[in-house]
């Protein structure tokens, strides 16, 4: 009998990993293909009116990729670390019924936008921000400690010249903060892929903080 119990269980955790992995892939295609609503890059240009379509349709993909990142990790709480993908969030948030609903099918549960700061700031924020690098860099393929680029959300303020966006090179050893020629602060991708840029220990913040749940999330700045 105690046999018996024991293959039950098994079995019931397999179909649960099953289940829970299907969802989850329902969700991430939810998220790559659900359309967003109309008027967002209408909202999105008056703060940042030499943005063509093609420019906010890229950063509307940079959102997903950041989306996806506070599904993939298990919705801990995410920081979101471009200035333009953060607007086109702001803009979708304020139509509360549509992003109410975008959030039910996509993550079970509200996510919420609160303000974030860049590396150095709140340990919450730094694990934030390494977390969302590390699922970030898995989707593009791009090795999180050693990176040879950066993935869209990391790259997208830069690529678009986002005046205020964040500066970010993949690597760029003893310059780190740096500023340039505009007076923007430089962060180094590959300092989100070491604990020792905030003290962290877990492996890009995965494993310290509890579940998340429906209510995590960060902000751009």
């Amino acid at each position: 009998m105690p046999a018996l119990l024991a293959l039950t269980l098994g079995l019931a955790l397999v179909l649960l990993w099953i289940w829970t992995a299907w969802r989850r892939a329902q969700r991430a295609d939810f998220i790559r293909s659900q359309m967003l609503p109309r008027g967002l890059f209408d909202t999105l240009r008056q703060r940042h009116p030499q943005l063509s379509l093609k420019d906010c349709q890229l950063v509307a993909q940079a959102l997903r990729q950041f989306f996806l990142a506070y599904l993939k990790g298990g919705r801990r709480p995410v920081a979101m670390p471009s200035q333009v993908a953060d607007d086109l969030w702001h803009a979708f948030i304020l139509d509360t019924r549509a992003y109410g609903a975008f959030c039910r099918r996509a993550f079970g549960g509200f996510l919420h936008h609160t303000p974030a700061a860049a590396m150095g700031g709140s340990r919450r924020s730094d694990e934030g921000l390494r977390r969302c690098w590390w699922h970030c860099c898995r989707a593009e393929n791009i090795d999180p400690v050693a990176p040879l680029r950066l993935p869209l959300l990391f790259a997208i303020d830069t690529k678009l010249q986002i005046v205020g966006g964040f500066r970010y090179v993949p690597d760029c050893g003893p310059l780190r903060a740096q500023q340039d020629g505009g007076g923007a602060v430089i962060h180094c991708g590959g300092d989100f892929g070491s604990s020792g840029s905030d003290g962290n220990t877990d492996g890009f913040g995965d494993g310290g903080g509890g579940d998340g749940g429906d209510g995590g999330g960060c902000g751009g700045i």
